[in-house]
């Protein structure tokens, strides 16, 4: 007697998400003390005082289910983005967003179109969808839009687009993606992960709601993860048009966004100078990277984000290992198929500081 299986076949082809390194990990296997982060592009300003004192009061009532329709915050997105309430998004993180978008529109057999070394959710989702991914590379690390385009066919569902891309930090300019827009087959949606998009200065930068203003088929997810430095509260938001929202509405998880993160977030967007400070210390920060990249001999990626893309030149796990014993942790290029590069956040200026020391000593040893 055959024994049944008990999970479904596209579970083997999937791969549990890898987090850098925490803090206190480095801690319990280097026995060190005084570690710095630098792997996963947190601010290091850390959340608006506004945010924090809306969390200590939010706090307070957390025996009550949150608000399942996310009233005020719904509302100050829309007055921001210049988009109608109802066409506002807001999910566990924009992760929640990205696997959403997954429940509701990838059928067995889609095409579902995406960078090489892509971010991670995108490829899961596919994969847990029993979507085919479809990998299209990238070219000089930005993405070859006309390539993408050729990989488009009747069978493609659901494109996805990053930019600024992670871990490269390049992005897609307004005239690539009026002509993608322009390339999709009938059925067919973009969604374009804008995690970092307040840290780009670029004037080619396109204003993507614009398409959702429109009418496009085009989902825009951004975070309150990166600049509002909100992470640990896990809260995403986006826009797209009524018939896309409701079709994701319909596979959302009830009361998905706690009360703690709907107040942060609301608290965070009426802090006008948190955006601002946080850009201006990443400018400083990238401006002096880039210089001791420079001086070290190392080739770099300029970076629309807040973090560099970084070719050793050589491969980058024994580096890694020798920044963890020096209490600096960067993330490996080998997750997203480049394994001769590292991604490394920008900090404060300590930050940058030490991992630059760090770095010129681990490439020795290493």
């Amino acid at each position: 007697m055959s024994r049944r299986r008990l999970t479904r076949p596209c579970v083997d082809k999937l791969r549990p998400y890898t987090p850098g390194k925490p803090i206190e990990e480095v801690q319990r296997e280097y026995g060190l003390s005084d570690i710095i982060k630098l792997a996963s592009n947190e601010n290091p300003l850390g959340p608006s005082p506004k945010a924090v004192k809306a969390i200590r009061e939010a706090a307070a009532e957390v025996r009550l289910y949150p608000d399942n329709d996310c009233y005020h915050l719904r509302r100050a997105l829309s007055e921001k983005l210049d988009v109608p309430p109802d066409q506002i998004l807001l999910g566990h993180g924009s992760d929640e967003l990205i696997h959403n978008v997954g429940l509701a529109f990838i059928s067995p057999g889609d095409e579902v179109v995406m960078c090489e070394g892509p971010f991670s959710q995108w490829e899961f989702i596919a994969k847990l969808m029993e979507g085919a991914p479809v990998y299209v590379p990238l070219k000089d690390y930005r993405y070859d839009m006309a390539g993408m385009a050729a990989w488009l066919t009747e069978r493609t569902k659901v494109v996805f687009i990053g930019s600024p891309n992670n871990p490269t930090g390049t992005i897609v300019t307004k005239d690539e993606l009026v002509e993608l827009v322009g390339a999709l087959p009938e059925g067919a949606i973009l969604v374009m992960d804008e995690a970092y998009y307040e840290y780009v200065d670029d004037p080619a930068y396109p204003d993507s709601l614009e398409l959702v203003r429109e009418g496009r088929r085009v989902i825009v997810l951004r975070t309150f993860s990166k600049i509002h430095a909100l992470a640990g509260l896990r809260i995403g938001y986006g826009a797209t048009t009524p018939e896309l929202v409701e079709a994701m509405e319909r596979v959302r998880e009830p009361f998905n966004v706690s009360s703690v993160a709907q107040a942060a977030a609301l608290a965070s967007l009426e802090d006008g100078d948190q955006v601002e400070r946080t850009r201006a210390l990443n400018t400083e920060g990238k401006k002096y990277l880039y210089q001791e990249l420079e001086r070290l001999g190392l080739k770099y990626t300029r970076s629309q984000a807040n973090f560099v893309w970084v070719d050793l030149g050589r491969e980058c796990r024994p580096v890694f290992g020798e920044l963890l014993r020096r209490g600096v942790i960067v993330r490996t290029g080998d997750i997203f198929g480049a394994s001769n590069h590292i991604r490394v956040t920008t900090g404060t200026e300590e930050q940058n500081g030490r991992f630059v020391r760090a770095l010129a000593e681990a490439l020795g040893a290493a």
